[in-house]
């Protein structure tokens, strides 16, 4: 007999014998881990069988167990297909599960401090196992998660899931979507690079916009005048502590209310204004164990397969240069989940689109199951409520594509020309004038018009013609004057153009060849252009490459060049001043004695109006282990 207060394996042994003993022992192990099913039982399940005990033992772990508390035991035949749930609500809620746990990952590795955060980044991409992939998929992840909680939605909307007794399961269906996108928002920011900088940058902006508190909450959410350490620090605490506690917290409300109300059937399939979704039929009971069971455990593994082959050969998430709040990137706009805002922002005043838009918008949303009261959910009966939501995806298609640069933002074509070449790292894309070898990197200055000679002409006459013409006219020494304002030294300013060295650098013919494609394409902006790559030695192991534009300068108005009645562009005349005159010959003085100066404009050696010649300039550093080319 056991000394111990409850029966030992051995007494079972003596008693019962060892075999049975010991499977008794697993058979009550594993009943007690399922809560409530044994061997035979997970056994009949996973072959599909009909359960052999009474009362059904597999609807006890819904009642009794911690994992399966918040599914239902059982669901109708008819929601069980991808119609009418498209599987989108199995999908936000893998998302949460999934963004939780790539994020906990990044964190062990990450520190929300500006001096810090950056290099974290590229700690996590180089050294920690698997890091790369952690961080993809944890980004990707989170653009998927704002994209299907979006058209969860509105595909309760169209079936008209919403109607009564599920209006306040939309309402919090609402709020999950709200949270979701500023938990995506609020995590941008964290790799601390120039994207995630000034994207939040236009993003929290709005908030300034605010009536009578716009500073104050803008403050509030930055932490100081402009987004720094403390900013930082609250986007972090937001991240992964307040807007998660709050996702958890309407998450479970909403998932509670969805089991309470059960899985709303196909609109054809129910009586009008009755809701039958939870009186189900015994034939058409489709148990959760094991079928709902397995077939999401099947959706659990494609779904990840999907990401992770995604993550491993498509998508990269991007990561451009340390975040430089001195220097604002061409072209950046708010992810693109907040695009239909910085869309509506082009049509006016900040607040009105900035604010109040937004806020009726989703007040409206919010209201629309108090608002569409009638009983039937049958899309025949519905068309005005179809009509809306089709509307609303194309309102927020285009003010979408209004929210991009591209569009109603005007760039000068010789900042959009350096820029496309000269780029950071973005979505995997980098300017192609980051590709040249650094062996290729050939110091000296080149030019493209050494492509624009006359047929038959080598190379090497272009050039020498192209040095004494712009000896002659000044425009070599308009751009050392540029260069010398980037602070290049003058042992390092070179002093004629040279041809490019096709043998030696044929990725550097290959993008001179571009630069000129570009500047070919803008003629009425850039009339008589040419562009120049200057390479100079900075320092061991490091060049510097200088790309430069010079043109003709002409009138632009409201973004559009002028253009005279033969169509050609107007330009603007080079002008300097000279002493007034009066008919005699003698120079005007003013009341104080002072000789009077009159602008007028400079006439070249046929007597013409000499346009204004302008240069545009700007400059990289490519250090000679650069990753951007082989």
């Amino acid at each position: 007999m056991s000394i111990l207060p409850f029966p030992s394996f051995l007494d079972d042994v003596k008693e019962k014998g060892f075999k049975k003993a010991v499977f008794e022992g697993i058979d009550d192990s594993v009943e007690r881990l399922t809560a409530g099913m044994n061997i035979q039982d997970v056994r009949e399940a996973l072959r599909g069988e009909t359960a052999s005990r009474r009362p059904n033992p597999r609807l006890t772990p819904h009642a009794d167990g911690f994992w399966l508390h918040m599914r239902p035991s059982y669901f109708n035949r008819d929601v069980t297909g991808m119609y009418p749930s498209f599987r989108l609500g199995w999908l936000s809620s893998y998302f949460v599960f999934f963004e939780t746990i790539t994020g906990i990952l990044l964190m062990l590795w990450y520190t929300p401090s500006p001096e810090i955060a950056y290099g974290d980044m590229l700690t996590i991409l180089s050294n920690v196992p698997l890091g790369q992939l952690m961080r993809d998929m944890h980004r990707l992840g989170a653009e998927f998660m704002v994209a299907v909680v979006a058209m969860h939605m509105m595909r309760t909307w169209i079936t008209g899931s919403y109607k009564k007794p599920r209006q306040f399961t939309w309402f919090t269906g609402l709020l999950l979507l709200v949270i979701t996108g500023f938990l995506s928002f609020s995590g941008y920011l964290l790799p601390w690079d120039q994207l995630s900088l000034w994207a939040v940058t236009i993003g929290a902006s709005m908030a300034e916009a605010t009536p009578v508190v716009g500073d104050q909450v803008n403050l509030l959410l930055r932490g100081a005048p402009e987004l720094g350490a403390n900013g930082l620090l609250r986007f972090y605490l937001l991240h992964v502590l307040a807007l998660p506690a709050l996702l958890f917290v309407f998450f479970g409300v909403h998932y509670y209310k969805v089991v309470i109300y059960g899985h709303s059937l196909p609109p054809q399939k129910e009586n009008i204004g009755e809701d039958s979704a939870k009186r189900v039929p015994l034939d058409k009971r489709v148990y959760f164990i094991p079928d709902m069971l397995t077939s999401e455990m099947m959706w659990l593994g494609v779904t990840t397969f999907v990401i992770t082959v995604l993550c491993i050969w498509f998508y990269h998430a991007p990561l451009e240069n340390h975040a430089d709040p001195q220097v604002t990137p061409l072209g950046t706009t708010a992810p693109w989940y907040f695009l239909w805002i910085q869309g509506a922002l082009k049509l006016g005043d900040k607040f009105i689109w900035g604010v109040a838009f937004p806020t009726v918008a989703l007040g409206g949303l919010a209201l629309l199951p108090y608002l569409d009261v009638t009983p039937s959910r049958r899309f025949a009966h519905r068309r005005f409520m179809l009509t809306i939501a089709a509307l609303l995806v194309s309102l927020t298609t285009v003010l979408s594509y209004m929210g991009l640069a591209k569009f109603a933002v005007k760039t000068s074509a010789e900042t959009e020309i350096v820029h496309e070449l000269t780029f950071e790292p973005a979505h995997s894309k980098v300017g192609v004038g980051r590709t040249i070898p650094f062996s290729q990197m050939i110091v000296g200055a080149y030019t493209t018009a050494q492509f624009h000679g006359p047929e038959g002409m080598s190379a090497t006459d272009v050039i020498a013609e192209f040095n004494a013409e712009t000896s002659e006219n000044r425009q070599f020494a308009q751009l050392i004057d540029e260069l010398k304002l980037q602070k290049l030294s003058a042992n390092q300013l070179p002093l004629r153009f040279r041809t490019i060295p096709v043998e030696e650098a044929p990725v550097l013919m290959r993008v001179m060849e571009e630069f000129a494609h570009h500047l070919d394409e803008a003629p009425e902006e850039l009339p008589n252009v040419w562009g120049s790559l200057v390479i100079t030695d900075n320092q061991r192991g490091l060049k510097r490459l200088d790309w430069v534009v010079s043109w003709d300068s002409v009138v632009i108005e409201g973004g559009d060049v002028q253009l005279d009645e033969d169509g050609n562009p107007l330009f603007v005349y080079e002008t300097e001043l000279v002493a007034a005159v009066d008919s005699d010959g003698e120079p005007v003085l003013d009341e104080f004695g002072e000789a009077v100066f009159e602008e007028v404009t400079v006439l070249d050696e046929d007597g013409n109006p000499k346009p204004l010649r302008r240069i545009f300039s700007d400059h990289l550093f490519i250090h000679e282990a650069s990753a951007y080319f082989d």
